[in-house]
């Protein structure tokens, strides 16, 4: 720890630790709702596809719902002694903000079937929308 203090790395790691928590933490909030709102839709889908990529294609050599930026964030807490002790961001962010302490499967349904509800919603509205933006063009 001495080390890091000298070079000005632990105070750049609890910066980076604090910002992660907020970024992730908005992140998987706009993944839930940005779907319901006409202006953030193409981005909401990006953000899905993006997180579609890491589970599964990146998860595919890191193990089925990896994250890079919950890697990059765990590693991070594990330079500052705050190693995680959770195998689910999730798990650990309702441990984190609220001190409940969900089963680790229930948590693990619960954020797969949102999920899962939430692809079906931006494919559902963004292809919707695509073909009344189409259709209008059409007209005039």
């Amino acid at each position: 720890m001495k080390r890091l203090r000298r070079y000005g790395l632990l105070f750049q790691s609890t910066t980076f630790d604090n910002i992660s928590l907020i970024f992730h933490t908005l992140f998987i909030l706009f993944t839930i709702v940005g779907w319901r709102f006409v202006k953030t839709r193409r981005i909401h889908l990006i953000t899905v596809l993006l997180t579609i990529f890491s589970w599964v294609v990146l998860g595919y050599w890191h193990g089925f719902g990896y994250c890079f930026w919950t890697d990059w964030h765990w590693n991070v807490r594990s330079l500052l002694g705050k190693p995680p002790l959770h195998n689910s961001y999730i798990q650990f962010l309702i441990i984190e903000l609220t001190g409940l302490y969900p089963p680790y499967l229930l948590t693990q349904r619960v954020t797969t079937i949102v999920f899962v509800l939430i692809i079906v919603m931006t494919l559902t509205l963004n292809v919707r929308d695509y073909l009344r933006y189409s259709s209008l063009r059409r007209r005039h």
